[in-house]
């Protein structure tokens, strides 16, 4: 059983007892929490929480526990139902809601959840914020509202074609040019919301589409995560010709992978460098990404004029630093796409018709676009945690052995090397360190990052 409180939300196993996993009891008393901080934060002009969820076994089980909490509290609530992560993003700032609860874990296995907490704007919560309602949590000193000041809820499915909608209306989106070039596309919806809101966007940008693990039951046909090892179905699906792309998304949809007209997987972290080389070229400006991510951006912003910052891990904080530097796109090299002509939020719909975008104006293939960017080969590890394991003491450890070369540690720690970096950081999502590293080859950047695994290895036996 685990219970992650984190930037990431409020995120655990189901079952098990109260406080060691995403509990009823647990589901309660942060969503109690989170009604109290909405209630002595937000604008007086919205009574209104917005709930979505992603396809999961335990989703309905833990909306109906957090609608009739908020309803408790005295909040109204707009239940959008099955609805990706953008799509309720959208659906607060649309409905003007005091805020929203996204019923997901992302990327983790069947039997996690989370409950991903949202402001007014459509964005998550602070760290600072998060922390707040943390603290009321544990607290526990709950007052709900009187019976006639219980809340309402209403029901409204029209979110994703209303996302949808947004998505063709981009300036930057050519939907003429999509459709000119009738694309044909293989996606796995990974058996969730993408299996619900992918064929109206398709339908919309006039691109003919097979899906697979296509039935929204939660299910998982594999690992959810959208890596090369857990998608031999989709790849050998494109592989076997007729298709010109492969398209992927994680189970609440704001994560995206693409895979070429030959059935290779571009890489996640091509996503948004792809996309950023696409809206760059055409609206000169700077982009952020965090700190875990490819240089691959910093390098496509340089040749189109703009400035590059890297931030923190984590959504908000990427936020944070786009709206700092006036940035035009921005996301995480896990696959997230945030264009702020949308919304401030990582969004595989915009991802997708921005991609398809720029194949269509400019009349190549995926594997066409994928050569003309910088080659950079990532490694991707992780050390499982133990609760013993001091984290303070491996970050110091790594610092000492690389005093010599520029280190950031805003987040866990990144060493830059002159043609590579490695960065180590605890994971918002997991018990885990994670152990990234990149170089221009696969074999450079995989001895990085055993290197800095061998001194993780060397203090955690």
């Amino acid at each position: 059983m685990a219970l992650i409180k984190s930037i990431s939300g409020i995120r655990g196993t189901i079952g098990g007892r109260a406080g060691e996993g995403l509990t009823p009891l647990d589901i309660v008393k942060f969503v109690s929490a989170y009604a109290m901080f909405i209630r002595k934060t937000a604008a007086a002009t919205s009574n209104t929480i917005v709930v979505g969820r992603d396809a999961r076994v335990s989703g309905e089980m833990v909306k109906d526990i957090v609608c009739g909490t908020l309803l408790g509290a005295g909040f109204d609530v707009l239940d959008i139902g099955l609805a990706t992560t953008p799509t309720t993003e959208l659906a607060v700032i649309m409905s003007k809601a005091a805020g929203g609860i996204i019923i997901t874990a992302s990327h983790n296995p069947r039997h996690w959840n989370a409950l991903k907490l949202l402001n007014g704007e459509g964005e998550f919560l602070s760290d600072k914020e998060g922390k707040e309602v943390i603290a009321l949590a544990e607290k526990e000193d709950f007052a709900y509202a009187e019976v006639d000041r219980l809340g309402t809820i209403t029901k409204d499915d029209s979110f994703d074609l209303k996302h949808v909608e947004a998505v063709v209306k981009l300036p930057l989106v050519n939907v003429k040019a999509i459709k000119a070039r009738h694309f044909r596309v293989a996606a796995d919806t990974i058996n969730s919301v993408g299996a619900v809101i992918l064929p109206r966007l398709f339908e919309a940008l006039g691109a003919e589409y097979t899906i697979i693990n296509n039935v929204p039951d939660g299910n998982f046909a594999h690992n959810p995560e959208p890596l090369e090892q857990n998608l031999a179905g989709i790849m050998e699906l494109v592989r076997g010709g007729g298709y010109d792309m492969g398209i992927v998304v994680d189970p609440d949809v704001d994560r995206l992978a693409f895979i070429d007209e030959r059935g290779r997987m571009i890489g996640e972290e091509y996503t948004l460098v792809g996309a950023a080389d696409f809206v760059l070229s055409k609206t000169p400006g700077n982009a952020v990404s965090n700190l875990s991510s490819s240089r691959a951006l910093r390098d496509i912003t340089l040749r189109h004029g703009g400035n590059y910052a890297a931030s923190a891990v984590g959504e908000v904080n990427v936020v944070a630093t786009m709206k700092e530097t006036s940035a035009v796109i921005g996301g995480e090299g896990n696959g997230g796409v945030i264009y702020p002509e949308c919304h401030y939020g990582r969004d595989a719909l915009v991802g997708i018709a921005l991609f398809l975008s720029a194949l269509a104006e400019r009349g190549i293939s995926v594997s066409e676009f994928r050569a003309a960017l910088p080659d950079y080969f990532i490694a991707k590890n992780k050390v499982e945690l133990r609760p013993e394991t001091d984290i303070d003491k491996i970050l110091a450890r790594v610092k000492e052995l690389y005093t010599t070369e520029r280190i950031t540690d805003i987040d866990g720690v990144k060493i830059d090397f002159a043609d590579s970096w490695v960065h180590l950081r605890k994971s918002n999502t997991e018990p885990i360190i994670r152990v990234y590293s990149e170089a221009h080859t696969q074999d450079e950047a995989a001895r990085l990052g055993k290197q800095i695994m061998d001194v993780i290895g060397s203090m955690t036996k």
